[in-house]
């Protein structure tokens, strides 16, 4: 009622507007704070501002009219009916992480909230712990208005320091740190029998035998986490391949490092991640061949962050002298791609029309000469772009031209010439890369920060993206087994400031109701899909789409729903079955996530496999298995005998293995002068340590001294500033005899007593020298 003056509380434990609402039948009430109008009929809010709808979704019944032409501010949403549109607080400079765990939020919440018995770790901080309580009051039906996320701030800050504090931080960085920690505390060793399944291995994406936090996750432009290989490919790299093609050589050229806001450095080492896995049975010969070359001891480990965002992208180098192509798969968790300018968009365009290569790789080089005077311009073409026409400022640059231009063949000369293992010298070349296998959820990362020696500047020309409809079949390899290449938006995050400082927002869309919302920190505001597409994107998130994946599930459903009475009952994988409810390519069936290589229960899982299967009818598992292949089929769960019996002589293999270690050093720290002392690698030791300890269940292999040794006039001597450790000479016959290895590495040799007649002869010597 206009003519009300009542100003009472609107909070859970005193709530005065709802007490005034039902008493006085005035159903809308107005807080005075943010300015938010909530209809107590309806439960829902109430928006001044006009809205155009282009795409009708249903909703509940609504009965309020208010007049049209005041717009609101974005305020807090008390209460929200629909799910996922709770805000978060911001904490102290925390927009960066508040805007990444709202974008990422949609993709993992249903393994979260589907599969919270899965989510288990003896890791600190346990971060995915955190994540979870995060989810689940997200989600909750009486959660307030916004959420204050302390616990997972905390234990990103424990294990990246550079979030510690209260500085501003990069969102991008954020979410590599958070990706990289959740997978490490929730990742699995993968089954053999699941790799080898379709009679072929399964490429791991690491080189040797590391563990998953020696090596660094950075996204594919930066080409550290790579797989290498002979040969090459046909059809789409016929303008680098020849007919012979051997070997392959270190990566001729990198790409330039993602440059972020208020960064030291790209902290590489903060950035750990392990990567997800290549299956070799959907590649064709010519790229398996790629695949299949490594030697060393691998270490397979997925989880559910690697299923959801890891893809994989196939390089090409060609020697322009001798005509030599190396290749390299490389696994990316984002792509990393360029703004190409006006210069860069006519080469561009130009060598898509005449076929040729094209030098992007260094596409945001060209705004380096503007600076200052290119953020002003850019802000000035923001207020009037509406006004002037387009032709005036230049075209347009569209996230397809950034895609094209990091796919762009790329000339290898001058200071990036190519090292050819054949030429063994730096030679001209040219790179080529294709996506190998497309991700479920497409990352992209639009680099719009540079850091100079003596300045840092933002490039904010506006890129057009597409809502719907986003095709990557240009940029695929023939050899992909990515069937489905078509990516609808699912959030975008968006920066607005300059290099030194500014703000991050998120724009997400609800999957309940299908309508964009702006998360603002606390404050969560409906917008149209219009501003969503004017937004000044930093980092997009993309899901893959199929109409086909959607009549599947209503087949699923309908099938469950007959009730139909069966002879058998089949328990199936609780994490596929999340997969074939979020995924549009869930892949084969897969039951090793809860049965061991002998097909039982492993009995570390024994104790919660109610949280990890589903009971089917036979009805639905026969139409699951025709349609996605895989299995193994599971009527009944039991234990393992056969790993009981495995675990058992492995913990006393453990305990002998320790005890006689401490008993043998207590022995040589006894001794006061011991006649020989090794040396042995730390290196090596820390991973035995690991071992019997029962924080690892592989043994560490052979003893490897070669990184604390030189050889010095053909003898081995211990190297200056190695990291070692001394033990005696029956320790290290010890260790030696259960795990070979070498070389040996003395620091005191044993002292030879000298002869008691050769003593006296020169005693005698001395003696007659002395007179004399």
């Amino acid at each position: 009622q206009s003519d009300c003056p009542y100003v009472g509380c609107g909070e859970s434990y005193s709530d005065h507007s709802t007490l005034h609402a039902q008493a006085k039948k005035h159903n809308l009430t107005v807080n005075l704070t943010t300015f938010r109008i909530w209809c107590y009929v309806c439960e829902r809010e109430v928006f001044l501002e006009q809205r155009p709808t282009l795409v009708p979704v249903a909703a509940a019944p609504h009965h309020c009219k208010a007049p049209v032409g005041h717009p609101l501010k974005a305020v807090p949403i008390a209460v929200a009916e629909e799910e996922g549109l709770t805000g978060m607080k911001n904490i102290g400079n925390s927009c960066y992480m508040n805007a990444a765990l709202q974008c990422v939020y949609v993709p993992l919440s249903r393994f979260f909230l589907d599969c919270s018995g899965l989510v288990r770790t003896d890791k600190k901080p346990a971060l995915c712990k955190s994540y979870q309580k995060l989810i689940s009051e997200l989600w909750h039906k009486k959660r307030p208005s916004y959420v204050v996320p302390t616990s997972l701030s905390h234990g990103i800050k424990l294990v990246n320091p550079m979030f510690r504090g209260y500085a501003q931080q990069d969102t991008q960085e954020f979410l590599r740190c958070l990706m990289d920690q959740l997978h490490e505390e929730l990742k699995e060793p993968l089954a053999e029998c699941s790799m080898c399944a379709d009679g072929s291995d399964v490429d791991e994406r690491r080189d040797g035998d590391r563990s998953p936090s020696e090596d660094e996750f950075l996204s594919c432009d930066s080409g550290s986490s790579s797989d290498r290989g002979e040969g090459g490919g046909t059809g789409e790299a016929e303008l680098l391949m020849q007919d012979e093609c051997d070997g392959a050589p270190e990566r001729g050229a990198e790409e330039e490092p993602t440059s972020t806001p208020n960064t030291e450095a790209q902290n590489q080492e903060n950035n750990q991640f392990l990567l997800c896995n290549i299956p070799l049975c959907h590649v064709s010969p010519p790229a398996q061949l790629l695949l299949s070359t490594r030697k060393k001891k691998q270490s397979h480990y997925r989880s559910v962050i690697s299923d959801i965002f890891d893809g994989s992208i196939l390089s090409l180098v060609q020697c322009l002298t001798c005509d030599r192509v190396s290749t390299t798969v490389e696994t990316f968790q984002d792509l990393s791609l360029p703004i190409p300018g006006k210069e860069d968009l006519a080469k561009l365009h130009s060598s898509i029309h005449q076929n040729l290569p094209a030098k992007t790789g260094v596409c945001p080089d060209t705004y380096g000469s503007q600076g200052w005077i290119s953020y002003i311009m850019d802000s000035i073409r923001r207020s009037v772009v509406s006004c002037i026409p387009s032709w005036f400022w230049g075209p347009m640059v569209t996230l397809e031209d950034c895609l094209a231009a990091f796919f762009a063949a790329d000339e290898l000369k001058g200071d990036n010439m190519y090292s050819c293992e054949r030429c063994k010298k730096l030679r001209n070349g040219v790179k080529y890369c294709k996506v190998l296998r497309l991700p479920e959820i497409l990352c992209i990362h639009l680099k719009r920060f540079r850091h100079e020696v003596m300045y840092s500047f933002k490039i904010s020309s506006h890129v057009s993206f597409p809502l719907e409809g986003l095709d990557m079949r240009p940029f695929l390899a023939k050899e992909s087994p990515s069937q489905i290449t078509t990516y609808d938006l699912l959030s975008v995050i968006c920066h607005h400031g300059t290099a030194g400082s500014g703000h991050y927002i998120a724009y997400c869309q609800n999957v309940i109701n299908g309508q964009w919302y702006e998360f603002d920190d606390q404050y969560v505001t409906e917008v149209h899909e219009t501003v969503v597409q004017n937004a000044e994107a930093y980092v997009l998130f993309y899901r893959k789409n199929s109409e086909e994946s959607v009549r599947e599930r209503q087949k699923v459903v309908a099938l469950a729903n007959m009730k139909e009475p069966s002879l058998l009952q089949f328990y199936i994988s609780r994490e596929w079955l999340n997969k074939f409810n979020t995924f549009t390519e869930p892949g084969p069936i897969s039951n090793h996530t809860f049965l061991c290589q002998h097909g039982g229960i492993p009995p570390n899982k024994y104790h919660y496999i109610d949280d990890l299967v589903v009971i089917l009818p036979q009805n639905v598992w026969e139409y699951l298995y025709n349609s996605f292949g895989g299995g193994p089929a599971v009527n009944h769960l039991y234990m393992c005998a056969i790993c009981q019996v495995e675990i058992e002589a492995l913990a006393k293999r453990r305990k002998v293995e320790i005890d006689t270690f401490i008993k043998l050093n207590k022995e040589f720290q006894a001794e006061e002068a011991p006649t020989v002392i090794l040396c042995i690698s730390m290196q090596w030791f820390r991973e035995w340590e690991s071992f019997v300890k029962g924080k690892d269940n592989e043994p560490p292999g052979p003893i490897d001294n070669s990184k604390i040794c030189v050889m010095k006039g053909g003898h081995i001597q211990l190297k200056q500033g190695a990291d070692y450790g001394q033990i005696s000479e029956e320790t290290w016959q010890y260790l030696l005899g259960i795990y070979g290895g070498g070389p040996e590495i003395a620091v005191r040799q044993t002292v030879v007593p000298a002869d008691p007649d050769s003593l006296h002869g020169e005693r005698k010597i001395e003696a007659e020298t002395r007179a004399l």
